[in-house]
């Protein structure tokens, strides 16, 4: 009997243990207004740039606790904007995203990776219309501070850049890069506050 309760003990130690260890990553609020998703793509000899206007995110991160940290995102595809109305239909036609279809684009971290200073990886799935690839995407922890507006809060910053073959999620046949119009690799730039309470 004894033993019975000193190994029940143990474990409802270990469980508790293993909870406030979970618990040391806390969730933080995406800060829309300076929060955003930018692209480039080349088309012929220039550059096309563009963002996403409507998007959603979860933020849980603790860079002692990355085992309990996790982000993953939703974007709104026909939220795209390249500052040329005409484009971004063409661009959610099914020529490219095909929206209509396929309205949202995800992302769900299954892991997250330190790599030295204030740089990390976070892997995970990611699916564009109807392709789900694993990918890993570099990001740096810019900082976390006091917020400026709010001493009871605390606000924290990422900064992440990837590059994503666009045929490879079937956004476009490959028509148009064939032709030498729409380069295939779109580079994404990342970059998020992310505010929480003390």
């Amino acid at each position: 009997m004894k033993i019975s309760l000193k190994r029940s003990a143990l474990f409802l130690f270990a469980l508790l243990v293993s909870t406030q260890v979970y618990a040391k990553a806390p969730q933080w609020e995406v800060d829309p207004a300076h929060t955003a998703i930018y692209f480039s793509v080349n088309h012929i000899y220039s550059a096309t740039r563009g963002y996403f206007e409507d998007f959603k995110g979860t933020v849980v991160f603790a860079p002692d606790d990355l085992a309990g940290s996790r982000f993953d995102f939703e974007v709104d595809v026909k939220s795209i904007n390249t500052g040329n109305s005409k484009r971004d239909s063409h661009l959610n036609s099914g020529d490219f995203f095909d929206s209509g279809k396929y309205p949202k684009m995800t992302f769900k971290s299954t892991a997250v990776k330190h790599v030295k200073d204030n740089q990390y990886v976070v892997e995970g799935r990611m699916t564009v219309k109807d392709v789900t690839q694993s990918v890993s995407v570099p990001f740096t922890l810019l900082g976390v501070s006091d917020h400026p507006f709010d001493k009871k809060s605390e606000v924290a910053g990422f900064e992440a850049k990837m590059t994503i073959d666009r045929l490879a999620y079937h956004v476009g046949g490959g028509k148009f890069y064939d032709m030498g119009v729409v380069g295939k690799d779109v580079d994404v730039l990342i970059t998020m506050e992310v505010t929480r309470k003390k």
